[in-house]
């Protein structure tokens, strides 16, 4: 959650709201890192989680990525949570709940719904309070400023 952390982090710096995420495979190396850049490419679907899905999917030559833990600070929104399911990842591990967006248990459950053919474990709370705290100063920054 360190790594994802720090992508977070980098969102920030460039604008993006601080969300970031890795992918490891069961050996614990780093596939993927991403963090948001809607802001900073103009593209909707660039969620810190769907940038490491394609650096990770790249890196193992494929778009399965069975056996990887993807890591990300924020419970995935529902674009997201359908990516994590698609690319086959065994494990989704989150810090903050978005209980205004997110689809692993806030306001759906997307990755656990039975009628999909891949379910991933699910690790939810891991350093909530540091990545929580990370979004809470963002936006107050961001509200100062108006």
């Amino acid at each position: 959650m360190r790594a994802a952390l720090e992508e977070a982090e980098r969102a920030a710096r460039g604008g993006d709201v601080p969300v970031g995420c890795v992918v490891v495979d069961a050996d614990g190396r780093v596939l993927g890192r991403g963090h948001n850049a809607r802001e900073a490419e103009g593209d909707p679907t660039a969620h810190a989680e769907i940038v490491a899905i394609r650096q990770a999917a790249v890196a193992r030559g494929r778009w399965r990525l069975d056996g990887c833990t993807l890591v990300v600070t924020l419970e995935p929104c529902t674009m997201c949570a359908g990516a994590i399911v698609l690319a086959r990842i065994a494990r989704l591990v989150f810090g903050a709940w978005d209980e205004k967006a997110g689809a692993v248990g806030s306001l759906w459950d997307v990755v656990r719904d039975r009628r999909l053919n891949h379910r991933p474990e699910v690790v939810s709370g891991v350093l909530a309070d540091d990545c929580a705290a990370l979004l809470r100063e963002f936006f107050a920054t961001r509200r100062r400023a108006r």
